[in-house]
C-alpha cells in the first residue's frame, strides 16, 4: 500500500513539473524565430539569436540607452522614446530631425563609428544599455564595456526576413522602454495596414516581372527567393525573377547571368541611391543592354535622404507597412491612384 502511495505522488509530481514548463512556455512571446522573450514574477527574459538576458523589474524600463545602428532608431522613434538616447555612433547617418536636434543641443553625445568607438566615453555616461548589432571583430570592446557594468544587448534585426516579424521589434522595445501599450497599439496598426494591402495588392490582375539591386564591381547581389525584398515583391503581388529561389540571402551573379534572367522585366527596384539612369550607366555602361533599363522602370530608396542619412534605412526597418505600399504603387499604380510614394524614387 505504501509503494502505491509513493507510485502515486511520483506521478502527481511528473505531472504537476509538466504543467509547469507548459504553463512557462505559453508565456513566451515569439516574435520571430530569431527573437523572443518572457515575463515571470516582473523580469523580463529576451533571447536574442544565441544571446540570453536577464532584466529584474528595477532595471526597467531604461531610462539612459546608446545606440550604434541608426537602424534601430527607428523603433526608438516610433515609441517616441528619443530622449531616453545620450549616445549614438555615426550621427551623420541619422536621418530622425528630433534626434538630431538633440544632438547638436549637446543632450546626446557622439561615442564613434563603427572603425572605432570611444569606450571612454561610453563608460562615463553610464548607460542602462548599449543597443548594437553583434560584429564579432569587436569582441573585445564589448567585454570591456561589460567589464564596466555596461549591458550591451544584441539585436540583429537586419537578418529577419519578414516584414512584419522585424516590425514586430517594436513589442520589445515596449516592453524595455516603458512603452508596452503603445507599442502594441502601433504594431497592431501596421499589421493590418500591411495585411489589407496584401488583399489589396491581389486585385490587380497583372503580375510584373521585377529586378532588384545592382552590381558592385563585377557582382550583381541578387536577393534569394526567401529574403526581406523578396518577400516584400511577392506581397505587392510582382514576380521576382528569383522567386523559385530558396536562400534567405544574397546570390552572387555576373552580369550575364541576371542578363538572361531578366528579359521582359518591367521593373527593377532597390537600385540603391542613385538619382538618375545616367548615372547607373556612369558606374556601369552594361547596365545600357538590360531591356529593363531601356523599356522599364527604375526606382532607388533615394526619396527620404539627407545628405549621408536615409529614412529608408531608419523608419522604413520599421513602417513595413508604408514599404509595401510603395511596391505597389509601383508594381500597380491604379490601386493606389492618390499615394505619393515615402521612401522610393523612380530614376529619370
Amino acid at each position: 500500500m505504501k509503494l502505491k502511495f509513493l507510485l502515486f505522488i511520483a506521478f502527481l509530481s511528473v505531472i504537476s513539473c509538466k504543467q509547469e514548463t507548459k504553463i512557462s512556455s505559453s508565456n513566451v512571446v515569439s516574435l520571430s524565430s530569431k527573437l523572443n522573450f518572457r515575463e515571470d514574477k516582473g523580469n523580463l527574459h529576451l533571447e536574442s539569436g544565441k544571446f540570453k538576458y536577464d532584466f529584474r523589474n528595477n532595471q526597467l524600463p531604461f531610462k539612459k540607452v546608446i545606440l550604434l545602428n541608426s537602424s534601430l532608431l527607428g523603433f526608438i522613434s516610433e515609441i517616441g522614446a528619443e530622449n531616453t538616447v545620450i549616445g549614438v555612433s555615426s550621427p551623420e547617418y541619422i536621418y530622425s530631425s528630433k534626434i538630431n536636434d538633440l544632438v547638436t543641443q549637446g543632450k546626446i553625445q557622439n561615442v564613434g563609428n563603427e572603425q572605432k568607438y570611444d569606450v571612454e566615453k561610453i563608460i562615463s555616461l553610464k548607460p542602462d544599455a548599449i543597443f548594437t548589432n553583434y560584429i564579432a571583430s569587436f569582441d573585445n570592446t564589448y567585454q570591456l564595456l561589460k567589464n564596466n557594468g555596461i549591458q550591451v544587448i544584441f539585436l540583429d534585426e537586419y537578418m529577419e526576413q519578414k516584414p512584419l516579424e522585424k516590425t514586430a521589434y517594436l513589442k520589445l522595445f515596449g516592453k524595455l522602454f516603458g512603452k508596452n501599450e503603445s507599442a502594441e497599439k502601433k504594431y497592431l496598426e501596421i499589421e493590418k495596414n500591411y495585411n489589407d494591402l496584401k488583399k489589396l495588392a491581389l486585385r490587380s490582375k497583372s503580375q510584373p516581372k521585377v529586378l532588384a539591386n545592382e552590381m558592385y564591381g563585377d557582382i550583381w547581389y541578387l536577393p534569394g527567393g526567401k529574403t526581406f525584398t523578396a518577400n516584400y515583391i511577392a506581397d505587392a503581388n510582382a514576380d521576382y525573377i528569383l522567386k523559385e529561389n530558396a536562400e534567405e540571402k544574397a546570390l552572387t551573379m555576373s552580369f550575364e547571368e541576371v542578363y538572361s534572367k531578366s528579359k521582359q522585366t518591367q521593373y527593377w527596384v532597390n537600385v540603391g541611391n542613385h538619382i538618375s539612369k545616367q548615372e547607373l550607366l556612369n558606374i556601369n555602361p552594361f547596365y545600357g543592354k538590360l531591356e529593363v533599363f531601356n523599356k522599364g522602370k527604375i526606382y532607388g530608396v533615394t526619396a527620404k535622404e539627407k545628405q549621408k542619412a536615409n529614412d529608408f534605412f531608419e523608419t522604413g526597418v520599421v513602417r513595413s507597412d508604408l514599404i509595401l505600399k510603395d511596391y505597389i504603387k509601383i508594381f500597380h499604380p491604379e490601386l493606389l491612384p492618390d499615394y505619393q510614394l515615402t521612401y522610393m524614387k523612380e530614376l529619370q
